[in-house]
């Protein structure tokens, strides 16, 4: 296995016009995260020194997306190809950012599902000395430079489609755009490419030959996974290339033990990892980072972004869990949804019942605390077995900030009462229905807050005038 430093060269300058969409191709997303996200994701998991990014058409927003998309080395640089003369010359750009003491790994901005053992077996046949090519059999090779083998099975030589003979087109193994070279080797085979070719580019490609007449041994790591090595080029290649990955991590999770309804309809957009025994239905979605404990049980058409839902937890269908940084919390055995919101902050004990159409927002629920229908909490700490009543509201926000509500263990908070913040119910209280709490209330006692009730006897409606 080689030591030598990799240096990783994503090119990423293309226009991607048959995306037909104003933001640049690398920047769509696939599973939940940009396509040059996943690439600069590969050079970390590799332990790379840099990763140069070679940027062109609209360069300053691709450029600008860079900084959320790792939180850890490799360091990020970026080169402009302007105007783009072909793959030799993006390279080219990067050429005064490469050290010759490493090895290049060329991977292309819109190719996202390379998996890392395959590109360090590539490094392993570079080994610091060699040039590398990542290949693959296409039962249609259409399009794709072929490779050229000859004795002792070494590579010869790269043929671009449009520049084979009919011979060469037969040959079903391709490029795949991805190589590893030395450095120091690299730069000298750059200075000699020319434009000499139907498309009047200089092609990477070309250092194949270079090397060969160097003396230079020419591996190819060849490999018969397709989707490692799929690029995006328009919305419907993007759409395909999304349903195979998804499929791919629904089979890991059922490999896992993970019970999934129907593997067709689930979408991983970040990272879900789960506990035994846990069960998913039909159509969720799972956004950032979600943990799911054993036998948690996932309703249809849920969606669960941050979240850590604890073991034993059921989320009732159609019930939106999102956490955004401040994540999101659910305890053991609780029991949410069905159409329940939880948001940021919010926080659930073990056996917390949340129910149909109640929204929690950084809020704390203690064991056995209960909010079942159309209620809203809000900047709230909950103590442990209070009834939170239909209806019910905090009023946490007084137009300028947001205050906090406490309801202390026991209490019964009865349906269709606002609590304005800040205030304390007392522990064992009961709050009477329709009542508007505006100061604290005290331990065991019963506090009504509303008008006396009157009736108006022979009471007429008005009536419109004719």
């Amino acid at each position: 296995m080689t030591t030598v430093a990799v240096d990783v060269v994503v090119m990423a300058a293309g226009k991607g016009t048959r995306m037909k969409s104003a933001l640049p191709k690398v920047l769509h997303r696939l599973g939940g995260r940009a396509l040059l996200a996943h690439v600069i994701q590969r050079a970390a998991q590799l332990g790379a020194r840099q990763a140069v990014v070679v940027t062109g058409h609209q360069a300053d927003q691709v450029e600008a997306a860079l900084g959320g998309m790792t939180e850890a080395p490799p360091a990020l640089r970026c080169v402009r190809q302007e105007p783009q003369l072909g793959t030799g010359h993006a390279v080219q750009q990067a050429l005064p950012v490469l050290a010759d003491d490493g090895v290049t790994l060329v991977l292309s901005g819109d190719v996202p599902l390379t998996e890392v053992a395959t590109l360090q077996a590539l490094l392993d046949l570079c080994d610091g000395q060699h040039l590398a090519l990542l290949t693959l059999d296409l039962p249609d090779p259409t399009g794709y430079g072929r490779i050229v083998r000859g004795p002792g099975d070494d590579v010869r030589a790269i043929v671009e489609h449009k520049d084979a003979s009919d011979e060469q087109r037969r040959i079903t193994e391709i490029y795949s755009g991805i190589m590893a070279v030395p450095t120091r080797l690299l730069r000298g085979w750059l200075a000699r490419l020319d434009n000499r070719n139907a498309q009047g580019e200089y092609y990477l490609t070309d250092v194949v030959k270079f090397a060969v007449a160097d003396g230079v041994r020419v591996f190819a790591h060849r490999i018969h996974d397709a989707l490692q090595v799929a690029g995006v080029n328009s919305p419907a290649q993007l759409a395909e290339l999304e349903r195979a990955h998804q499929r791919r991590l629904a089979d890991r999770l059922m490999a896992q033990g993970v019970r999934l309804a129907d593997p067709a309809r689930l979408d991983v957009r970040g990272t879900l990892d789960c506990g035994q025994d846990v069960e998913i239905d039909v159509n969720c979605v799972f956004e950032g980072e979600v943990q799911l404990g054993d036998g948690v049980r996932i309703g249809a058409h849920c969606v669960i972004a941050n979240a850590r839902i604890e073991a034993g937890a059921v989320i009732h269908p159609f019930t939106h869990i999102d956490g955004e940084r401040a994540g999101v919390g659910v305890g053991p055995g609780a029991l949410v949804g069905p159409f329940a919101r939880l948001r940021p902050g919010t926080r659930l004990g073990p056996a917390v019942h949340i129910g149909n159409f109640v929204e929690v927002k950084n809020s704390t629920l203690a064991a056995g605390a209960k909010a079942n229908h159309l209620a809203y909490l809000g900047d709230a700490t909950v103590g442990e077995r209070v009834n939170y009543g239909a209806g019910s509201i905090t009023a946490n926000y007084d137009g300028a900030h947001k205050h906090r509500t406490v309801i202390e263990a026991d209490v019964h908070v009865g349906s269709n009462c606002v609590l304005v913040a800040p205030v304390t119910l007392g522990a064992g209280g009961t709050i009477a229905g329709g009542s508007t709490i505006t100061k604290d209330t005290p331990a065991g006692a019963l506090s009504v807050a509303r008008a006396k009730q009157l009736s108006i006897a022979n009471w007429k409606r008005p009536e419109k005038k004719p």
